[in-house]
């Protein structure tokens, strides 16, 4: 039996999850949750076999909750579901420690078998996007050559927190942050935040 725990921030999502998967046999939904905040908190007192993943949340979300995760809960399987088929944003994901990444518009038998592939402890990759994947890889775009805690931080920045309120939430210190800034500034070739700003709105990186 696949215990999966859903995440997402749309009370109606996570019930019609629960009413579609409720018909699996092999799959039972032991929890949810509506922010990574929440999420945090059932995972400390809970256990479960498969995280379903939504990627644009209120609060911590997206790749910084991924890789929070990753350093709290190391071996669970991760499955995004997630409205965005942009390449880039299921790299990142993947990057930073998703085992998958499945776009709501797919079939239900694609969902329950994405699922149960990363369960198994394989990879799942939307077929819509592994094209994209590759060809993003091929053309190199700069924010992609980013390490996951430099990417971290860059999306952190361009969404409007200062370098001390970095810092104070990932419990590291300003010098490391500013550090990271650095690096992924001169990776980026860029000089400025307004200019990182707009190139994370242009990637549909942040909401513009």
């Amino acid at each position: 039996m696949i215990r999966l725990f859903i995440v997402d921030d749309h009370a109606i999502v996570r019930h019609g999850l629960k009413q579609l998967l409720s018909m699996v046999p092999d799959i039972r939904v032991v929890g949810e949750a509506g922010c990574g905040e929440e999420l945090l908190l059932a995972l400390a007192s809970a256990s479960c076999d498969v995280l379903l993943l939504d990627m644009n949340m209120p609060g911590l979300s997206g790749v910084e909750l991924i890789l929070q995760l990753r350093a709290n809960h190391p071996v669970l399987p991760i499955l995004v579901l997630s409205m965005h088929i942009e390449g880039q944003i299921a790299s990142r994901a993947l990057n930073a420690g998703a085992s998958g990444y499945l776009t709501k518009d797919n079939e239900p038998e694609i969902l329950i078998d994405a699922i149960r592939k990363v369960y198994s402890g394989g990879n799942y990759i939307d077929p819509v996007l592994v094209e994209t994947l590759v060809f993003n890889r091929e053309v190199g775009i700069p924010h992609e050559s980013l390490s996951a805690r430099e990417y971290q931080v860059f999306i952190m920045l361009v969404s409007g927190k200062s370098v001390g309120k970095i810092a104070s939430e990932l419990c590291l210190s300003i010098k490391t942050i500013s550090t990271h800034k650095s690096r992924f500034m001169q990776k980026m070739n860029m000089h400025t935040k307004t200019e990182l700003v707009r190139y994370a709105i242009r990637h549909k990186l942040i909401e513009g």
